[in-house]
């Protein structure tokens, strides 16, 4: 990792969000805070003083604002969504389908844009890190999630994911998907996991080098992601061209 890099995350209001933010602050980044409506983000570290951070607000379907914001942005973790449980309505399904895939493959296209700009207009003596975009799938790409509209968007999201990645991975842009059993949050009060367990694990597997980012207590995930991954690669590379 570089030293000191700007990082931007979405869903910063919750539970993973915020404690990405701390494990961050700890490691000396300069922070963003995205959060959909207005709101002023408070965090404290261990010792009880504030953390500096910059607030950001945006709206679902309207990702081009943050344009300018981006281009101050080394790594971009797209952690937001929403779980609308057993409701099957048209608006639930506009919505998750929205906020859980559709919200996050713009950012991502967004940010991809925003990096080739920035590096092509970079001075050559001083050129920036290879920026990164953490984009946080779920478990529910592959496991049930006793919620089918969650499901169907996170799937989404992996699928595209799993295509884009073929043409805006590269030297410029590093692309890691994370892959989260269930942590206890607002959206799931009964998470089987912490919050800053997860986000501990995160970092600790980036650190290692992982584009694939693992967390969870079952087992099987750790041996079907990574099949879905590979078998998705090749068929949308074999089948698809850019």
């Amino acid at each position: 990792m570089v030293n000191s890099p700007c990082v931007a995350i979405t869903g910063a209001s919750g539970a993973l969000g915020q404690a990405l933010l701390r494990r961050w602050h700890h490691r000396g980044a300069r922070l963003i805070a995205l959060s959909c409506g207005p709101r002023d983000l408070e965090l404290l570290d261990g010792s009880g003083q504030a953390i500096p951070l910059r607030d950001a607000t945006w709206c679902v379907g309207d990702e081009e604002r943050l344009r300018p914001l981006l281009a101050e942005v080394d790594i971009l973790v797209l952690n937001h969504g929403i779980n609308v449980y057993g409701n099957r309505s048209q608006d639930a399904c506009h919505r998750s389908l929205e906020v859980n895939a559709l919200s996050s493959w713009r950012l991502l296209e967004l940010f991809a844009a925003v990096v080739v700009e920035r590096q092509t207009a970079a001075d050559p003596a001083a050129p920036r890190p290879r920026a990164e975009v953490w984009i946080n799938t779920s478990e529910a790409e592959i496991q049930p999630a006793l919620s089918p509209l969650y499901e169907l968007s996170k799937r989404l999201l992996g699928q595209l994911v799993s295509l884009r990645v073929l043409d805006l991975a590269g030297p410029q842009l590093r692309i890691r998907r994370l892959v989260l059993g269930p942590f206890r949050s607002a959206l799931n009060p009964v998470g089987l996991m912490g919050a800053d367990f997860v986000a501990g694990e995160i970092l600790r597997q980036a650190r290692l080098g992982c584009n694939l980012i693992i967390v969870t207590p079952n087992p099987l995930t750790y041996v079907l992601m990574p099949m879905a991954t590979l078998s998705r690669w090749l068929y949308f590379k074999a089948l698809t061209r850019g």
